[in-house]
């Protein structure tokens, strides 16, 4: 087992006995997106749950320089913006590359 998916697998099972389920990537995606939010509620619509995840994406893929922060909205909402392409591969190298990122994040936030 690689350094990668130990500490994945590890940070699955930190969250799972916090939450009391063992996320896949989209779910850990929507938990750092709802922490970047800074705002819980109980009910989310489809929409904002989109872009929760979206909001994560862009965190964690600013740890590669592909994204920075640019500033809250009116709503509070966290906006980001592209600074440079995320190079074409497959989607296996995509998991992996934002589980690594993902790790990152909360070794930042000395969760692992």
């Amino acid at each position: 087992m690689s350094v990668l998916t130990l500490k994945w697998e590890t940070l699955r099972e930190k969250l799972a006995a916090q939450f009391g389920k063992k996320p896949d990537l989209q779910g850990v995606l929507f938990l750092i997106g709802v922490d970047e939010l800074g705002k819980l509620k109980r009910d989310f619509s489809k929409e904002e749950k989109q872009d929760l995840i979206h909001i994560a994406i862009c965190k964690v893929m600013s740890y590669g320089g592909y994204y920075e922060f640019v500033g809250l909205d009116q709503d509070g909402w966290p906006h980001y913006r592209a600074i440079q392409g995320v190079p074409p591969m497959k989607l296996s190298e995509q998991e992996e590359i934002m589980r690594s990122y993902v790790i990152h994040h909360f070794e930042e936030m000395g969760l692992i």
